[in-house]
């Protein structure tokens, strides 16, 4: 129990809410389950109605084009919200799949625990909800960095962006990168093989080193930086 509560105070959406309001409401109101590397936690169009708290493992969450292929928005890493952009909305269906890449589990509870008064002390909720803007803000502006990554027409630039932007995250021109290969062609709408083939014309010119998914940028580009 202790260590689910410390889970639930790790996760921005609680973040400066008492540890004793997260142990008498919030943990007793929800749920933990574990989900199979492969399974679904949520379907396109399926309702999310649910604060979902990532406690181990790894979601991507996925657009299936009409060609059957996979278009990645973004994975999640504990102890991040999966589908926090959905929660508010209006009918709170999802346009997009979330996945477990591995097994994970899931800590939930009813949104509208946090969306509406009554469950929890109301200065405490506020808190929440002041919290959930914060957290929105972010999704929105992931979503103007990877828009801003797709913009660009060529192959090599949008590795470039999306490298620097990872620089710029990190602080370091040396960093290391979530996207499996497969992933990171998928994110940036490219081929797999031919992002394969850029990054090594990019480390034969002395532009790029990498080992597996840690690289280092020996060439800055300008981009900006990626909220967390």
């Amino acid at each position: 129990m202790d260590a689910l509560i410390q889970a639930v105070q790790n996760n921005r959406l609680f973040a400066n809410v008492s540890c004793e309001v997260i142990r008498s409401v919030i943990v007793p109101l929800g749920s933990t389950r574990t989900y199979a590397a492969g399974s679904n936690l949520f379907l396109p169009l399926d309702r999310v109605s649910r604060v979902n708290i990532l406690l181990s493992g790894k979601v991507k969450l996925v657009y299936y084009m009409e060609n059957g292929e996979q278009d990645v928005k973004n994975l999640i890493f504990p102890p991040r919200l999966i589908g926090a952009d959905l929660i508010c909305t209006r009918t709170q269906l999802s346009p997009y799949q979330a996945t477990a890449v591995e097994q994970s589990e899931v800590f939930s509870l009813p949104a509208q625990v946090v969306l509406q008064p009554g469950a929890m002390p109301e200065a405490e909720r506020l808190t929440c909800i002041n919290n959930l803007l914060q957290i929105l803000s972010n999704v929105n502006m992931q979503n103007e960095y990877r828009l801003a990554i797709l913009t660009r027409s060529g192959l090599r630039e949008r590795i470039m962006v999306f490298l620097t932007m990872q620089a710029n995250k990190a602080q370091s021109n040396t960093f290391r990168i979530s996207f499996s290969r497969e992933e990171m062609a998928s994110f940036l709408r490219v081929n797999r093989s031919a992002l394969s083939h850029e990054l090594s014309l990019l480390r034969q010119e002395g532009i790029i080193d990498f080992s597996k998914n840690e690289f280092t940028l020996l060439t800055r580009y300008d981009a900006t930086v990626i909220p967390e």
